[in-house]
């Protein structure tokens, strides 16, 4: 069991990060020095789909970017939301990941909402807290 303060087994956190999948990345910044940036091209480079999701972009890492996860929606069958906001605005987010049908939503390291996360757990949603790929990938050998 892990000892964040989310309460998601490694075995769930592998299971999300071994097999490529689909990943909305909620505020990720055009600009390559900052972490959503980082963070989407590793997911990226890792076999996954990105979908960047960011108000005023058009474009990150060669993918559309999207103003909204509706918007997305449209076009992508979205399984991850990964969240980097503010945790006072990781709730509306991890709403979002139950409404459009993902099956998870990932809150970066430092992002945490627990009402949120038994929100999105209630909807069905798994809901990774307070954690990033970067550190999980080496840490879980993936």
């Amino acid at each position: 069991m892990s000892s964040t303060i989310d309460g998601v087994d490694d075995e769930t956190v592998r299971a999300l990060l071994a097999t490529p999948r689909t990943w909305a990345v909620v505020g990720c910044s055009p600009r390559p020095d900052r972490d959503s940036h980082r963070i989407a091209a590793l997911l990226q480079g890792r076999g996954n789909t990105i979908v960047p999701i960011h108000p005023k972009a058009s474009e990150i890492l060669g993918e559309r970017a999207y103003p909204s996860l509706a918007a997305a929606r449209e076009d992508h069958a979205i399984e991850v939301v990964d969240v980097f906001r503010r945790s006072e605005e990781a709730g509306v987010h991890v709403d979002e990941a139950a409404e459009i049908g993902a099956g998870a939503a990932w809150l970066q390291l430092g992002v945490i909402d627990v009402a949120a996360a038994e929100r999105g757990r209630a909807a069905g949603l798994t809901v990774v807290m307070n954690r990033c790929p970067a550190i999980e990938y080496p840490r879980l050998r993936i």
